[in-house]
């Protein structure tokens, strides 16, 4: 079981709007390349879970994967649990908060997850990081601009332009 995080800041002034604007998953296909489709599905009640089908781009082929999603507006977090797909396991959470500057907004997005493969660990695993990160800077960007990556980012250093740790800042296109 490998757990990632990703530390980022963004330009915008008011995370709770930031969070309005990132808990609609669904335009997170037409942002990220890596993501295929995200099709959200109204909770039956209030009080329970939405959930939503995902298919992201892995290796030469596709996870795919439904889950839970807890959305709390008040405390500005999202977590997420799978309940069926590819992953033996996949949970996780977005946070977000006044950046500690106290100008824009920091997003903290949290995964664990497991494969169930363990003789395939070394390799999956950090490709998983790779695309998991690379998809989640891919969103903020699209949804925000510019975003600078605070932690988390060594994984990002295929994507074009300076790594990320050298040079924190990014363009919508994954550039410095």
């Amino acid at each position: 079981m490998r757990s990632i995080h990703l530390l980022v800041a963004l330009d915008a002034e008011n995370p709770s709007a930031a969070f309005g604007t990132i808990a609609d998953f669904t335009r997170f296909a037409d942002i990220a390349e890596d993501i295929h489709v995200v099709e959200t599905h109204p909770p039956a009640t209030p009080d329970t879970p939405r959930d939503s089908d995902w298919e992201v781009n892995f290796r030469r082929g596709i996870m795919r994967w439904n889950e839970a999603e807890t959305l709390d507006p008040e405390r500005l977090r999202i977590e997420f649990d799978q309940t069926d797909g590819d992953f033996e396991e996949f949970r996780g959470s977005w946070q977000l908060a006044p950046a500690g500057s106290g100008s824009g907004t920091e997003v903290r997005f949290e995964v664990t997850y497991d494969f169930g493969i363990e003789s395939l660990v070394g390799i999956m695993d950090p490709i998983a990081e790779r695309v998991i990160k690379r998809a989640i800077c891919s969103v903020l960007e699209g949804l925000f601009g510019s975003i600078t990556v605070l932690e988390g980012g060594e994984a990002l250093t295929d994507l074009p332009g300076p790594s990320p740790e050298a040079a924190p800042s990014l363009s919508a296109r994954g550039g410095a």
